[in-house]
C-alpha cells in the first residue's frame, strides 16, 4: 500500500470518527424534537440521521476491517468491506425513502397540528450542524474517489437538503398558515434521498460484480500495453476494482517466445510502468508464444488490431 493511499485511509478513518459523533448527538437531538412539534419533516430528517448515523458507524467499521491483513481465506485482505458499507447506505437510503413517502401520503389527506417555531429552531441547528459535517468530508476525506466516503457524503447531504426543507415549511406554516407544506417538504427529500441511494447502489453493485471501473478506459490499456516493443498480442484481458481507488487487472500478452526471462521481465516492467499512469496498481501478466493455444475471450488485440468475440449462451 503505498504512503498517498495510506494517507488517505487514515483521513477518510478520521473523518468518519467526527462525523458519526456530531450526527449521532444530533440525531438524539432532533428525533425529540420531532415528536415534541409534531413535525414529518423534522421526524423524516432524524430517521435520514439515524440511517446516517448507522451508516457512517459501519463506514469506520469497514475502514477498521480494511486495515487487517491479508490471509490464506482472505488473499485480498478486507478491503471489499468498504463496498458491502456503501450498499448498505445505498439500500438504507432507498428504504427511508419509501418510508416518507407513505408517511407523506397520509398527512397530506390529513395534515396534523405542527408546532412551527420550534420546528423551525430545531431544523436551523440541524441545517448548520450538517454543513458543519459536510465541510469536514469535503475538506478532510476523499468524496468523490473513496465509495464508502461517497455514500456517508450523500447521507449527509440529504440531511442537510432535509433541514432545507424542514425550515421552508416551518417558514410556510408560520406565514401562510400552510399545514400541507410539512408532508411536502418531506417529499421532496424523499426524491433526492431516493436517487442519491440509486446512484450509490448501483456504483457499490458494479465493484462487487467486478466491473470494469469508471475512471480506467479500456482503450487506453490497449494502447499501454500494446505500445510496448516485444508485445505481439493480447488477450483475457480483466480490469476490476478491489476497493475503491484500487483497480487490478490480468491478462495473457503473446510474445516472441526465444526471448530470455530478463527480456520477459523488462517487458513486464514497462507493462507495470505504464499501467500505473492508467490507475492499474496491481497486474497479473501471463506470457504467452504465438503457439500457446487459447479461447476466443470476450476481447482479443493482436498485431492486426483489437477484435471483440461475444459467446453465445
Amino acid at each position: 500500500m503505498s504512503q498517498d493511499h495510506n494517507h488517505t485511509h487514515n483521513a477518510n478513518k478520521k473523518v468518519l470518527m467526527f462525523s458519526f459523533i456530531i450526527i449521532t448527538v444530533y440525531m438524539i437531538i432532533e428525533a425529540v424534537g420531532g415528536f415534541l412539534t409534531n413535525s414529518l419533516a423534522l421526524l423524516a430528517d432524524a430517521g435520514h440521521m439515524l440511517s446516517d448515523s448507522i451508516s457512517l458507524g459501519i463506514g469506520l467499521l469497514a475502514f477498521i476491517f480494511g486495515e487487517k491483513a491479508a490471509n490464506y481465506s482472505k488473499t485480498y485482505g478486507y478491503k471489499r468491506f468498504e463496498i458491502l458499507a456503501a450498499v448498505f447506505n445505498g439500500v438504507t437510503l432507498v428504504l427511508i425513502a419509501g418510508y416518507i413517502f407513505y408517511e407523506a401520503y397520509g398527512r397530506f389527506m390529513d395534515p396534523p397540528e405542527v408546532a412551527s417555531t420550534g420546528m423551525l429552531i430545531i431544523a436551523t441547528i440541524g441545517l448548520l450542524i450538517n454543513i458543519l459535517v459536510a465541510w469536514l468530508m469535503m475538506r478532510g476525506g476523499d468524496t468523490k474517489g473513496n465509495l464508502n466516503i461517497k455514500a456517508a457524503f450523500l447521507h449527509v447531504l440529504g440531511d442537510l437538503l432535509g433541514s432545507v426543507g424542514a425550515i421552508t415549511a416551518a417558514l410556510l406554516m408560520i406565514f401562510f398558515d400552510w399545514g400541507w407544506a410539512d408532508p411536502l417538504a418531506s417529499v421532496v427529500v424523499a426524491v433526492l434521498v431516493l436517487i442519491s441511494g440509486w446512484r450509490v447502489t448501483k456504483e457499490s453493485l458494479h465493484v462487487l460484480m467486478e466491473g470494469t471501473p469508471k475512471n480506467v478506459q479500456l482503450d487506453e490499456i490497449f494502447e499501454t500495453i500494446k505500445n510496448v516493443p516485444g508485445v505481439k498480442g493480447l488477450h483475457d484481458l480483466h480490469v476490476w476494482s478491489i476497493t475503491s481507488g484500487q483497480n487490478a487487472l490480468s491478462c495473457h500478452i503473446v510474445v516472441d517466445g526465444e526471448i530470455t526471462i530478463l527480456e520477459s521481465q523488462k517487458i513486464l516492467r514497462e507493462i507495470e510502468q505504464g499501467l500505473e499512469s492508467r490507475e492499474i496498481g496491481h497486474t497479473t501478466i501471463q506470457m504467452e508464444n504465438e503457439d500457446h493455444p487459447h479461447e476466443d475471450s470476450l476481447i482479443c488485440q493482436n498485431e492486426y488490431g483489437i477484435s471483440e468475440h461475444k459467446h453465445d449462451n
